[in-house]
């Protein structure tokens, strides 16, 4: 076979390119978000750009667990695609909606624990006061994200990833339009710094909300994937998407809680250290942020190949996202390493420690430069295993290595005075070791077996096909409504 044909074979690399771009761009908002909002506020107050990220945190820490516990029923959609049962991926989604409305209305009920939670920083009080603030705004937020969260799961689930882009795209675009006005009080409107930058967000997620249940309940999706009529609780499938779902969630807010310690007891070494810390995590995000758009290709490949009872394919889409993401991240790897101060150049700063955060970047980048090509494994093999079901795996990993090869070693760097190189080296170790055990458990082959949808037919032929399910079905994984 030519590499031509590799490429665009079943599980081939246009394949999957086609589906992961729209979602590259779309994971990419984030970092845009995060950094108009930033450079906004910068503009505002110092106080104000201080305030923002620790708020932030206290807000994606739980909201990262109730997000992928409602994204998760991608895995739902994909797999019933594959398996030629349309009639099922609409109730599919009313679950995850059920779930997505009770858990943003509980969000709410933090609005009066602001003030407890912001403490926990120990930071000044005209800091502390604007963490509240914006804190608040954020809680409403969760709601209308909760729901785009769930609903994109029929749009991705199913292979639509440019219109999981345009919900995405109008709610960035109406966000940093209101930030710009809020925050420093346009057309006629006061100046609400923080507050407008806050509420902004709400704006945004409220405004793709709205938009995505509007395209969901598009006349075409009711007949053929009942968006409308499958609207009954269905306590089984209920129950088998927080079996799945929860343990997705959790590992994602596990992960986030255990950087945010090592991050914490990086800056007890000192706030240079804190600061070069801070910014080389900053750069790698933005090269790390889009590769989740190709590990949720990925998934969705792997749960419609899986629908289908192909696990062969699935496995070849899992090694072309990979191939894709690692000469990616090499890429930018050998410019984390050669020309670090092309990246440092945004962040350079003003007074004596300024200049020695500078020194510090280009070596911790170095460190990035590696553990990075070893992240590209954690993130596509870590997604795949999702795309079949076995996130009880992904989660007790996470956790099991966390804590003992970075989170208490860099305790132990801080303790004993051993520096801040050691700290990186733990959390370069807990990177590797993390995406090499992935790469084992993927290559062992007991998700080929999984299967999050009711019934799993048995495995026959070369390809995986089932003799006595699945024959005949042509299901294009690439959705073209």
């Amino acid at each position: 076979m030519t590499w031509k044909q590799r490429w665009r074979q079943e599980g081939g690399g246009r394949e999957l390119l086609r589906l992961a771009l729209p979602l590259i761009l779309s994971s990419s908002f984030l970092t845009l978000q995060v950094s108009i909002d930033r450079a906004l506020l910068s503009h505002f107050s110092s106080d104000a750009v201080a305030a923002a990220m620790p708020a932030a945190m206290l807000y994606w820490t739980p909201f990262l667990l109730l997000q992928n516990i409602a994204n998760y029923a991608m895995t739902f959609v994909a797999q019933y695609t594959g398996a030629g049962r349309p009639e099922r991926v609409g109730p599919a989604v009313w679950q995850a909606l059920y779930f997505a409305v009770v858990a943003g209305v509980a969000f709410i009920a933090l609005w009066p624990l602001a003030p407890h939670m912001a403490a926990l920083g120990g930071h000044s009080s005209p800091i502390q006061e604007l963490e509240v603030v914006y804190f608040r705004c954020l809680c409403f937020a969760a709601l209308p994200a909760l729901i785009v969260a769930a609903v994109n799961s029929f749009f991705a689930g199913r292979g639509d990833s440019w219109t999981v882009l345009l919900v995405d795209a109008v709610g960035l675009t109406i966000n940093a339009l209101l930030a710009f006005t809020l925050i420093f009080g346009r057309w006629g409107l006061p100046a609400l710094g923080i507050a407008g930058a806050g509420w902004a967000t709400v704006a945004g997620s409220t405004t793709s909300a709205v938009l995505a249940l509007v395209l969901l309940f598009q006349p075409k999706y009711r007949t053929r994937f009942r968006t409308l009529a499958g609207w009954r609780f269905d306590a089984d499938l209920f129950r088998r998407l927080m079996r799945f779902g929860f343990p997705n969630g959790l590992q994602w807010m596990l992960d986030l809680l255990a950087f945010t310690v090592f991050l914490f007891l990086v800056g007890r070494l000192g706030d240079v250290e804190l600061a070069a810390t801070n910014i080389a995590f900053t750069i790698n995000m933005v090269a790390v942020l889009p590769m989740l758009g190709m590990g949720q290709a990925v998934s969705i490949l792997v749960g419609q190949r899986l629908g289908q009872d192909r696990p062969n394919v699935a496995e070849r889409s899992t090694w072309n996202g990979f191939g894709l993401a690692w000469l990616y991240m090499g890429v930018v790897a050998f410019f984390y390493a050669s020309t670090p101060g092309v990246f440092l150049y945004f962040f350079q700063g003003e007074g004596p420690k300024a200049a020695e955060v500078a020194l510090l970047v280009p070596v911790l980048l170095r460190f990035v430069a590696v553990y990075s090509l070893f992240d590209s494994m954690n993130l596509v093999f870590s997604f795949a295993l999702r795309g079949a079901g076995d996130t009880r795996f992904v989660t007790v990993l996470s956790l099991a290595l966390a804590w003992p090869l970075m989170v208490v070693p860099t305790w132990a760097a801080w303790h004993y005075g051993w520096g801040l190189y050691w700290a990186w080296t733990f959390a370069s170790a807990y990177v590797i070791a993390l995406g090499f055990t992935f790469l084992l458990r993927f290559r062992v082959g007991k998700w080929k077996s999984m299967r999050v949808i009711e019934s799993a037919p048995v495995v026959s032929d070369e390809d995986g096909r089932s003799t006595t399910e699945g024959e005949g079905l042509t299901v294009e994984p690439i959705a073209a409504d």
